[in-house]
């Protein structure tokens, strides 16, 4: 029976944008799912906690993301359960130790040419320090105070770059992140106004439910009020 290959992702969620500030790690992915050109689910999180200790978020084919996830909360189990000393010791999974697990998984996916299509970003807080790494699809490596999947990292990034501090209270990394993910809605078409964060610090991980953007202001640029050909009535906005 002849094997079959994923030549190109189908069902796929955009940009996930995370920063390191003080006290913890906070990440941003909007809830569409796209077949296409077409909106698919309005209300599909790509964002997930591992033990209460790590975050992954994802773009990319949202099918081989499920199948990351099965494979990162099996490795988790296994880090648990693995010896007799984990009876009495816990020996939880670190957030470092998993992004360099799926380096190598997405590095063997890739080389047997049927790669898991998708950027997975992995955000954790241990020992009193943040950690906030990017793996691609090829198995390539980033770990940094800003990352950016997808159309965030031509969009998103500038701004980041232009506005982090390493001191940035969860205040002002929350709305930094806001304002990432309002320019994604506005120049990504695959991108949607309805948003999750998510963040990870001493006390564990937490993902808030989805909600909407404000963008009661977003429409008032120039470029969209005037009228087409500089003609009133003439059917612009």
């Amino acid at each position: 029976m002849s094997k079959q290959h994923t030549t190109r992702p189908i069902t796929t969620g955009t940009s996930v944008v995370g920063l390191v500030y003080d006290g913890g790690v906070l990440l941003a992915a909007d809830t569409l799912l796209s077949y296409g050109s077409m909106a698919k689910s309005f209300n599909t999180p790509r964002m997930v906690s591992i033990d209460e200790r790590i975050l992954l978020g994802a773009s990319g084919e949202y099918s081989d993301f499920q199948e990351v996830v099965q494979k990162v909360k099996a490795l988790a189990l296994e880090q648990k359960t693995q010896s007799m000393e984990s009876l009495y010791e816990d020996r939880p999974l670190s957030a470092k130790s998993l992004w360099n697990y799926l380096r190598a998984v997405m590095y063997q996916k890739r080389s047997k040419f049927n790669p898991f299509w998708n950027d997975v970003v992995v955000a954790g807080y241990e020992n009193g320090s943040s950690f906030l790494g990017v793996v691609d699809k090829l198995g390539t490596t980033l770990q940094e105070n800003c990352v950016a999947t997808g159309f965030g990292a031509y969009l998103a990034m500038p701004l980041l770059r232009e506005q982090y501090r390493p001191d940035l209270s969860e205040g002002e990394a929350r709305a930094l992140l806001e304002d990432c993910m309002k320019v994604l809605f506005y120049r990504d078409c695959r991108a949607s106004a309805r948003i999750q964060l998510a963040k990870v610090t001493a006390d564990g991980c937490i993902i808030s439910e989805p909600y909407e953007l404000d963008q009661s202001t977003g429409w008032n640029a120039p470029s969209m009020i005037r009228p087409v050909g500089d003609l009133d009535g003439d059917g612009g906005w």
